[in-house]
């Protein structure tokens, strides 16, 4: 379906991008349906356009065209069921956002240029954003971070014209899973590690969604350090890799500490990117983050130039590797993005010594191979959250001379882990870690699990570590 204006639309999820999508729908003339769990305060906005609440059905009203999803529902939910029981299809708001597309004066939209990845993904799409906007272009990140695609792909200036020219567009699996018809200019796998199986089902199908957004993109980049992500890129008409060493042709790497392209060249020596030294966000793994924003900003024709000027000005973001203090000697980092093991392993390989902040929901992943590969670099844990145990064994299989102290924490005492319990919390566990410290040691907030068993999001457990952190200062 690509003629949206008489059709009738039922949007499921009201979270951010499915109000955005039912907004984006109204303004389109479409009749719009609405359902959810509870009925959110946004409701009575869109009801006020023209919508319908239908409370939370567990079938698909007769009528409907099309189902737009929200990223939380999953494929098993009774009514995204019913709806493939009689043959209505189903969409995620970034399949919806690209047939939505507007065109700019030269009659084509503005091309997006896309990442997935388990790990890294927010990094690489704000370094892309930084680049394309050193290179002039009117560039926005959008998708799973920043604004809804739907608003991003629509939005006009007052003389009519797009407002972008250029989106760096991050997609997550669950996005992914309902997307069919997407074809970026140019897309990025950057790692597929054990995440979200709880959703999808199995690693496999995991992967699989991954996978998607390379479908129908000309160049295809991956990080050829993960061997799942290089081997979805292998077969790919154009693979690019990108590397931490020196690189091959066809790749983009590292050459004396400064980042050299050998794939979008004529001179088979390469050319430099960044100078040594340029990057201003530490770890490996922001090199290869860096490395994969460089590929598709070069894809899509950036001059190297503005690669450099787009890096050396990117200051990384919140919650992500970011210094919260230093008290008597030692560092104390927040990483509370690290929601998965694979995450937490990139980030505690930063760091020569650590005390680790670690514990939460870990989905259904294994944590045993990040504790037995980080257990040398360990001074000591302190473990937090409702799989805290799971840690606890790990580490005493492959780390038993560490000393691990755990805090009960919100989940325990029949609170809803928000508010003044969680800061509690969080001000106990610092103070734990502050204990086993010493000097030249890092604190490390890197949970390698997700955190709303005790907080609110990632984003509200890194500012209470902060919080936390200045306190004891």
């Amino acid at each position: 379906m690509t003629d949206l204006r008489d059709a009738t639309v039922l949007v499921a999820g009201l979270g951010v991008s499915g109000a955005a999508a039912a907004r984006v729908l109204l303004d389109l003339g479409s009749t719009v349906t609405l359902t959810d769990a509870a009925r959110p305060p946004v409701v009575d906005e869109l009801v006020a356009s023209g919508a319908r609440w239908l409370g939370a059905p567990t079938a698909v009203p007769g009528g409907t065209d099309l189902v737009v999803t929200s990223p939380g529902w999953r494929p098993d939910s009774p009514l995204l069921v019913d709806a493939a029981r009689h043959g209505i299809e189903v969409v995620g708001e970034p399949e919806l956002a690209w047939r939505l597309r507007i065109a700019g004066p030269d009659g084509v939209p503005a091309p997006w240029l896309a990442v997935t990845g388990t790990n890294g993904k927010t990094t690489t799409v704000t370094m892309l954003e930084a680049i394309l906007q050193a290179a002039g272009r009117r560039a926005v990140a959008a998708g799973n971070v920043g604004r809804p695609l739907v608003e991003v792909v629509t939005a006009r200036d007052p003389d009519g014209t797009p407002t972008f020219d250029a989106i760096a567009v991050e997609l997550s699996s669950f996005q992914l899973h309902w997307s069919s018809s997407l074809a970026p200019a140019a897309a990025a796998v950057l790692n597929v590690a054990d995440d979200h199986t709880d959703w999808h089902g199995s690693f496999a199908a995991y992967r699989d969604a991954k996978a998607r957004i390379l479908e129908g993109a000309p160049v295809a980049i991956a990080d050829a350090g993960d061997p799942v992500a290089a081997a979805l890129v292998a077969g790919h008409p154009h693979p690019v890799t990108v590397t931490r060493g020196e690189p091959g042709p066809g790749q983009l790497g590292v050459r004396a500490g400064a980042l050299l392209d050998r794939a979008f060249v004529t001179d088979p020596a390469g050319e430099v990117l960044l100078e040594a030294g340029g990057l201003q966000v530490p770890g490996p793994h922001n090199t290869v983050n860096a490395l994969a924003a460089a590929a598709l900003a070069r894809a899509a024709g950036i001059p190297a130039d503005a690669v450099a000027r787009g890096l050396a000005g990117f200051r990384g973001g919140a919650h992500r590797n970011v210094l919260a203090g230093t008290v008597d000697g030692v560092d104390y980092v927040d990483d509370s993005k690290a929601t998965n093991p694979h995450a937490a392993a990139a980030s505690l390989a930063s760091y020569p010594r650590v005390v680790w902040i670690a514990g939460g929901l870990l989905k259904g992943a294994d944590v045993d191979p990040l504790v037995a590969a980080v257990a040398p670099r360990l001074s000591g844990v302190v473990l937090l959250g409702r799989d805290r145990d799971r840690f606890a064994a790990a580490l005493a299989r492959h780390a038993p001379a560490v000393p691990v102290v755990t805090v009960v924490s919100g989940d325990d005492d029949g609170m809803d882990g928000t508010g003044v319990t969680a800061e509690v919390t969080t001000a106990r566990v610092v103070a734990a870690a502050r204990e086993l410290a010493r000097p030249g040691d890092t604190v490390l907030l890197a949970p390698a699990a997700a955190s709303m068993d005790v907080y609110r999001d990632y984003a509200h457990r890194g500012t209470a570590f902060a919080a936390a952190v200045q306190a004891l200062g």
